[in-house]
């Protein structure tokens, strides 16, 4: 599973500098590798909304899953040193933060068994008005640094007020960036990795797929044995809460994007009691397996990529399209163009000598799928692909989703994204038979992306270690008021997920943005804004059932 950050994350991360490592550089099993281990949703025929066939079918999946479990209040006494852990603040080489160590265990069911260290930075709150205790924030992925989002924005670009009476922190969950991050490939190998065919035409480009897929995860059970087995979002929640107590705070008070709502959902189910003020912005639904999650991100990629087609060909440098054409019609243009780059790539200058790969091109057209924002810039890098056979802007769009920098090595985003999505469900797909069976559902959800998606959902099935997870609803009984948000529009966290999400939650109170783009506060909207800055300020959450555009 895959949900990505947001946009202004991803530029974020980047820039934030905290996630380098010895090695030159890897990620995940997809690219359009990865994109697909855990998308979102969908509302079919690029409609923002869902329909009765479709929210009943989400229902009855919720209903067929157990709910998970709140843990005891008490602290078990294996656990209690590391909840007195006093953190040795100190300064980590950005103006106005400080950073710390703590420790978790490696093994819950086995406190003795080892430790992991994982990396928090925070920036105190700068006043006026009474201190409110700690927010922490988590930008999604999974495998997005939540040290580099604060760093990098949310420390220094959430509201005034809101820095104003929360010290702003975060910490990268296990296997994250500065937190133990886990490796897979180096640089030059996960170039090699992300211009794999991801759309196999016969037995030998299918072949050359698994064994991308296999190199991968061999390369990650190399890397981290041990840790592979415990990255999980369970495991992850559970560390929040060893940092809640170690910073003093009664309540965790939490900002989640994207898989950073599967992050705070998961908590609020685990320590219902000391759940405080909790934001999921651009929900997840945790009670639908792989395959489901999959399916419905890839119609949410649609769904998308629609809204942009009708934009597009309303702009005078269009290259899919003139004036009046269908969105069926753009979707069709793009699909040719990405079958000429699978015949014959197209040059980009790059200092490495990669061309611009039909792989590669559909990453880049995913990556600008998050933000409206980013669409000119798309335009721009497809104009000049198409037509002046230069695949450099596209090659720019990827290259920032995988989070490779200019010296050919990338983050760990997508290493994380896959130890964490392979652990949390049971693959989507076991062999390359059942992908062939499901690209029809697939390619009908999205005519551009589905067949794509479909093969990239195949990662999981070598991954070197089983799951231990499974699809739940997560109630939360006995929490405080929690605010979900969905956009109606986003196209990695389909709208439908933020209803089933708080359809789960017992306190849930769901505002919704009328929209594009992945997430919603802080992207311009002041009703969104004004409405959650209220919750987390004030403690008032909205009516239920709000809406903003």
């Amino acid at each position: 599973m895959y949900t990505r950050r947001s946009p202004r994350t991803a530029s974020v991360s980047r820039s934030g500098g905290v996630h380098r490592r010895a090695r030159s550089g890897a990620r995940t099993a997809a690219g359009i590798l990865a994109t697909a281990a855990l998308l979102v949703s969908a509302c079919s025929s690029g409609s923002s909304t869902t329909s009765t066939a479709s929210t009943a079918s989400a229902a009855s999946a919720a209903d067929d899953t157990t709910a998970l479990v709140a843990l005891p209040r008490p602290v078990p006494a294996a656990l209690s040193p590391y909840y007195r852990q006093q953190p040795a603040w100190r300064g980590c080489g950005v103006p106005g933060f400080e950073c710390a160590t703590v420790k978790a265990p490696l093994d819950y069911d086995k406190p003795s068994g080892g430790d992991v260290r994982l990396a928090v930075a925070r920036k105190k709150a700068t006043g006026p008005g009474e201190r409110l205790g700690s927010l922490l924030v988590n930008p999604g992925g999974p495998g997005g640094s939540a040290i580099g989002y604060v760093q990098a924005y949310a420390g220094i670009g959430y509201p005034s007020e809101v820095r104003a009476r929360y010290d702003m922190v975060a910490v990268d969950p296990r296997g994250v960036a500065g937190s133990e991050p886990v490796e897979c490939l180096d640089g030059p190998e996960m170039d090699t990795y992300t211009q794999t065919d991801a759309t196999p035409d016969d037995a030998k480009e299918t072949d050359g797929l698994v064994a991308a897929f296999r190199t991968f995860a061999e390369g990650c059970g190399a890397d981290a044995p041990r840790l592979l087995r415990h990255v999980s979002t369970v495991e992850a929640a559970r560390d929040m809460d060893i940092v809640r107590a170690a910073l003093g705070d009664e309540k965790l008070n939490f900002v989640g994007a994207s898989y950073g709502t599967l992050l705070g959902a998961t908590y609020a189910g685990l320590f219902p009691h000391r759940t405080g003020r909790l934001v999921l912005d651009g929900a997840m639904d945790p009670s639908l397996p792989a395959r489901r999650l999959n399916l419905e991100q890839t119609a949410g990629f649609e769904t998308a990529f629609r809204s942009f087609a009708r934009d597009c060909v309303r702009q005078p440098d269009c290259p899919l399209g003139g004036a009046g054409a269908s969105p069926e019609k753009v979707g069709e243009n793009l699909k040719a163009f990405f079958e000429k780059l699978d015949a014959r790539p197209v040059p980009t200058g790059d200092a490495d000598g990669r061309r611009l790969t039909e792989s590669l091109a559909t990453t880049g057209v995913i990556a600008a799928m998050y933000d409206e924002g980013a669409w000119q810039q798309l335009r721009e890098a497809l104009t000049s692909a198409m037509k002046k056979n230069d695949g450099s802007g596209l090659l720019v769009l990827s290259d920032g989703y995988y989070e490779r920098d200019a010296d050919g090595g990338y983050s760990n985003l997508m290493f994380a994204n896959a130890a964490v999505n392979c652990l949390d469900l049971p693959p989507a797909f076991d062999s390359p038979d059942e992908v062939r069976r499901s690209l029809p559902a697939f390619e009908k959800a999205s005519p551009v992306f589905g067949e794509g998606l479909a093969w990239a959902a195949l990662n999981c099935a070598y991954w070197p270690v089983r799951a231990t997870g499974e699809p739940h609803r997560i109630e939360a009984e006995g929490a405080a008021p929690i605010v979900v948000v969905g956009t109606t529009r986003d196209p990695a966290t389909p709208y439908r997920w933020a209803k089933a999400l708080a359809g789960q939650l017992s306190s849930a109170r769901l505002l919704t943005y009328e929209g594009d783009g992945h997430t919603a506060y802080g992207r311009g909207s002041s009703c969104i804004d004004s409405t959650i800055n209220a919750y987390l300020l004030r403690g008032t959450p909205p009516q239920d059932g709000k809406r903003c555009s």
